[in-house]
């Protein structure tokens, strides 16, 4: 199984992580919610699983204009 990282607003590759024994806890995905997992992470046919991030460019987009966090998408 591989973890792939994709930036949910500009759709960049954020990175990958390919181990067979990964779980959730050491992931940190028992942090989140019911709502906030079905939101974020996804499963392929092949049991990848894809999730939804912020990459470092975007973040500071972010940071730099609050009102960005009003739109699902900023990028142009």
């Amino acid at each position: 199984m591989a973890v792939h990282y994709r930036c949910r607003h500009c759709g960049i590759n954020v990175g990958k992580i390919d181990e067979q024994n990964l779980d959730s806890q050491k992931l940190g995905f028992h942090q989140l919610d019911q709502s906030e997992r079905t939101e974020m992470i996804q499963y392929d046919e092949s049991g990848d699983m894809h999730v939804s991030t912020i990459c470092e460019d975007c973040q500071e987009a972010l940071d730099r204009n609050p009102q960005f966090h009003e739109n699902h998408t900023f990028i142009q």
